[in-house]
């Protein structure tokens, strides 16, 4: 103990004095307070969680906001049943136009143009609906190929009979629950210029009012076809919304906008009619939708 005790005092007396600043030339580099370096509120620990959770949550926002594209919207408009089922509608009609190269070119082009500019409107609307909608993951791709081969279908040849009879191929695929590829990146931003003409979409648009006319005729009608009513109401709803996007013919004009605003919201009354089963509301709405069609079709095409 006695040498243990030694040698901790030599140590000690070894050991270097601490070094002597002047304090005018440390307070140049120091603070003398800490507590003078910090502006503002203390920091907590609960703030620092705060503020760290606010991050998160405002860029989780961003990131839907940039993929949704306005989901929401879509949501108020149309339901994923209603986009999955007409999608499936619209394939069954497709494959009965793709069936002999004479066929297509004698005026088969057309019918196989409509469908798939409505195809590639569909698969837009379902790339940026914020619900669980199928084919959501292949939808941009789908969409873009649709949209393609539908600008192709301008006239009828064997080339665009054959690109006609891939596309075919894929809306199979994907039925089946098979994925379908391109060799060209789809965006995910809906360019709708790219996407979709006015003309086939108005004409598809006829195509619903008619149907959906034959299926309202009385009470007793709307509730034997309730499902096909809603479905071909929120169709319409949601090309009333469609029509207007950026990019599409006249989107920036006023009155067409107010007119595209109109049949969209009559389309929705009728849904909304449907849910109160209001049966006379829900012709009264379809009659609204109709004169809203009839005042656009005066002016544009």
């Amino acid at each position: 103990m006695l040498i243990c005790t030694a040698s901790n005092v030599d140590a000690q007396e070894q050991r270097a004095r601490p070094p002597q600043f002047d304090a005018d030339e440390v307070s140049r580099v120091f603070f003398a307070d800490p507590a003078t370096a910090f502006r503002g509120e203390r920091p907590s620990l609960a703030n620092l969680r705060d503020a760290g959770a606010e991050k998160v949550m405002a860029q989780a926002e961003a990131a839907a906001e940039e993929t949704s594209g306005g989901g929401s919207k879509w949501a108020s408009l149309v339901s994923p049943l209603s986009l999955e089922d007409e999608i499936k509608r619209i394939k069954l009609r497709y494959d009965s136009v793709i069936t002999t190269p004479g066929a297509f070119n004698g005026g088969g082009y057309q019918e196989a143009r409509l469908n798939l500019t409505v195809l590639a409107t569909l698969f837009a609307v379902v790339a940026d609906h914020n619900e669980d909608v199928r084919w959501k993951s292949e939808a941009h791709t789908a969409r873009d190929v649709m949209a393609r081969t539908a600008r192709n279908s301008a006239a009828g040849s064997t080339q665009v009979y054959n690109e006609a009879k891939l596309r075919k191929a894929d809306l199979q695929d994907l039925v089946s629950g098979a994925s379908i590829t391109s060799t060209q990146k789809s965006e995910r931003v809906n360019e709708w210029h790219m996407i979709a003409d006015r003309s086939p979409l108005m004409e598809y648009a006829e195509q619903l009012l008619d149907t959906l006319g034959d299926h309202t005729r009385d009470a007793a009608t709307t509730q034997d076809n309730l499902d096909a009513v809603k479905r071909e109401s929120e169709l319409l709803a949601m090309l009333g919304e469609v029509l207007i996007q950026e990019g599409m013919d006249d989107f920036d004009d006023p009155d067409y906008a107010e007119l595209s605003g109109a049949m969209a919201t009559s389309a929705s009354g009728v849904v909304s009619a449907i849910e109160r089963q209001d049966w006379e509301g829900v012709r009264s709405a379809v009659g609204d939708v109709t004169q809203s069609c009839a005042a656009c079709h005066e002016q544009y095409r």
